[in-house]
């Protein structure tokens, strides 16, 4: 019995979390999420009470699988910071590319509750002591980076990153240019956006 529930609980997750990152919050009604599962709804109020409270869960887990690979490169003592700059694009692209909802999705819920979600997750706090934020302050400090704050040069980086997966369909419609090379023009920015941000960080 114990395991029939556990295989219900995950089949409504897994279900909550394709119909929440197609549609979001607002659009998503629970019987959509019970359809998608293929389950009764009751089961999804036992459950999870709400769909609210469903959707603080599938909401935390997408941040930390957005946020635990990064704060991994991050706090490499082993690589440089112009490794982990390369690191971090390639990995984010790869993961924006696999999940092509994910960014719209955590940057409407964040800015609709950024206290609620990011004070749990903790992963500003986490990116402010990482190995990253010390090699740059450290560059600073011998010369070889401006005096930039690392959080405007993270913010930038991550611009870089996200805006073409948030504006592809925009893109392709003033461009011209097909979605499939959109994509493809997104997967060559893992060669440039490390070049772009080397300019950046060359002192004048």
């Amino acid at each position: 019995m114990v395991e029939k529930n556990q295989g219900a609980e995950q089949k409504i997750k897994e279900a909550a979390r394709e119909v929440f990152l197609a549609k979001g919050f607002d659009a998503t009604k629970t019987r959509d999420i019970a359809e998608a599962a293929d389950l009764n709804l009751a089961l999804i109020n036992y459950y999870f009470r709400s769909k609210k409270k469903l959707f603080d869960i599938i909401m935390m887990e997408t941040l930390q699988s957005f946020s635990s690979g990064v704060l991994t490169i991050l706090n490499d003592e082993k690589t440089s910071l112009k490794d982990k700059i390369a690191l971090f694009v390639d990995h984010y692209i790869d993961l924006l590319t696999k999940n092509q909802n994910v960014a719209p999705f955590i940057i409407n819920a964040v800015r609709d509750n950024p206290e609620e979600y990011l004070s749990k997750l903790g992963a500003l706090e986490k990116a402010k002591s990482s190995v990253f934020i010390r090699q740059f302050q450290q560059g600073f400090i011998n010369g070889e980076i401006p005096a930039i704050n690392p959080i405007h040069f993270l913010l930038n980086l991550m611009g870089l990153i996200v805006f073409p997966f948030i504006a592809q369909p925009m893109i392709s419609v003033v461009s011209g240019i097909p979605k499939d090379n959109i994509f493809e023009m997104i997967q060559e920015r893992k060669r440039l956006i490390p070049l772009w941000v080397e300019s950046m960080l060359i002192v004048s």
